[in-house]
């Protein structure tokens, strides 16, 4: 595990960030290949804007200076940066080859390993990134049903039958949005409202922070096969950490086809379609989801030795004993300093948000104020706990006694209204908001 980093109070110099990023501005648009991990998710001003290396659960940016991180590249470092047995993994394969003239036996291998631990996967396929997975499960359920229609319940990526419901949506053809509709999280009422004949899948991450009630999502399976509709799990966060074989085996609820990301190769390009053989099968020849890079061999020898390490030291035991440990730590200072009213951590064990309750201020305000604190002690926080095998006892202690030092600043700040006064640059913007077709009848329309 990593040593404990040295508590410091003061703004790090991110003088090579800026250089690099006044260069991105007019070449990259919005500077960043990945919202949360942009100059809009961090105070500017005050956080680095690039990172060079990592290793355990810190990092380094382009300037030299060292944090604890909380992020962990939003969520794929599942077992935290430069893991030995995966880096050697890509290191032996390397000297094989990446990228071949015809398939490679990691392709089946890994599927058979993936096979034992997820529940649905009957069948399996990988491509590159968690949206090419959640499309291309869209895909095939429509074909498998014959149905046009989507109800959707979370953040499923960036293509059109997804993005149409958000405020980011210019592009997308009128006839795309009319085909995809949201839900209410535990809400089976808003489900029952907008299932129709022609709705062919539900999709929804199984869990986010709040976790299912009262069975919901062995009521949402249960509804959907009545209604002859495919229940799909959006599984980019829970699998391979919640537990090996994600949320549909920590609930007991198997999904008809399942799409995975993120943790299954420690940070390694990677995505995963699995469900049910005889859904899967159109894949032979009637729907088409074939990629250049499905097939790509450092990925799937990292994946290979994610999973044999998750297996052999027990990882998402580790990882709930890790985060329930963050949860109850940060819980614990709020209720003590008596803001525990309007600011909590919650979540499942392994990964975890901190809340701000908005009758005290404006939340992004107060999140930028606990980050920006968090980061001049060390610590790169964008509001998350995404817990890594790398996040050890001193790594745990050092978060909770930097929270011990920035919520104290939190509760003046809110009691004596100067939260903006005390932000050092601009405050950290929200990514996108669903905007249309929330909780609406298809049929209706």
């Amino acid at each position: 595990m990593a040593t404990q980093l040295t508590v410091k109070a003061t703004d790090p110099v991110i003088d090579e960030s800026e250089r690099i990023y006044l260069r991105a501005l007019d070449l990259i648009p919005a500077a960043t290949q990945t919202l949360a991990k942009g100059p809009g998710q961090h105070v500017m001003g005050v956080a680095p804007k690039y990172l060079r290396r990592g290793a355990g659960a810190r990092v380094w940016d382009v300037d030299g200076n060292e944090f604890l991180d909380m992020s962990m590249g939003i969520g794929p470092l599942v077992l935290g940066y430069a893991h030995p047995a995966v880096d050697e993994a890509i290191r032996r394969q390397l000297e094989d080859g990446i990228t071949f003239s015809l398939m490679h036996p990691l392709e089946v291998e890994v599927a058979e390993a993936i096979q034992e631990v997820v529940p649905c996967a009957e069948s399996i396929r990988f491509s590159k990134t968690g949206a090419d997975v959640t499309s291309a499960a869209v895909r095939l359920a429509r074909a498998f049903t014959g149905r046009n229609k989507v109800l959707c319940c979370g953040y499923h990526g960036w293509h059109d039958w997804y993005v149409s419901v958000t405020d980011r949506s210019l592009g997308v053809p009128a006839a795309v949005t009319e085909l995809t509709f949201t839900f209410d999280y535990n809400n089976l009422e808003s489900v029952e409202a907008a299932l129709d004949g022609d709705t062919a899948c539900v999709i929804l991450e199984p869990v986010v922070f709040t976790p299912p009630a009262g069975d919901f999502l062995a009521k949402l399976q249960k509804l959907c096969s009545a209604n002859g509709t495919l229940l799909i799990f959006d599984e980019m966060w829970t699998g391979f950490r919640l537990a090996l074989g994600g949320a549909q085996a920590f609930f007991g609820v198997v999904p008809d086809l399942a799409t995975f990301s993120k943790a299954v190769a420690n940070g390694m390009p990677l995505s995963v379609l699995a469900g049910r053989r005889d859904v899967m099968r159109l894949l032979d020849k009637d729907v088409f989801f074939f990629t250049t890079f499905g097939g790509e061999a450092l990925s799937l020898a990292a994946a290979k030795a994610t999973i044999e390490e998750l297996l052999r030291s027990r990882v998402p035991e580790f990882l709930a004993r890790q985060g329930k440990a963050i949860r109850n730590g940060y819980n614990g200072i709020a209720e003590s300093l008596g803001i525990s009213s309007y600011t909590r951590c919650i979540g499942m064990d392994c990964r975890t948000i901190v809340t701000f309750d908005p009758s005290v201020g404006d939340p992004l305000e107060l999140k930028s104020l606990v980050q920006q604190e968090l980061i001049r002690r060390g610590v790169l926080w964008s509001g998350f706990h995404n817990v890594s095998y790398s996040h050890g006892p001193a790594e745990v202690s050092r978060l909770l006694a930097a929270y011990e030092e920035v919520l104290p600043i939190l509760r003046s700040a809110v009691e004596g209204g100067t939260v903006r006064k005390l932000l050092r640059g601009r405050p950290v913007e929200p990514v996108f908001r669903r905007t249309s077709n929330f909780n609406t009848r298809p049929a209706a329309r």
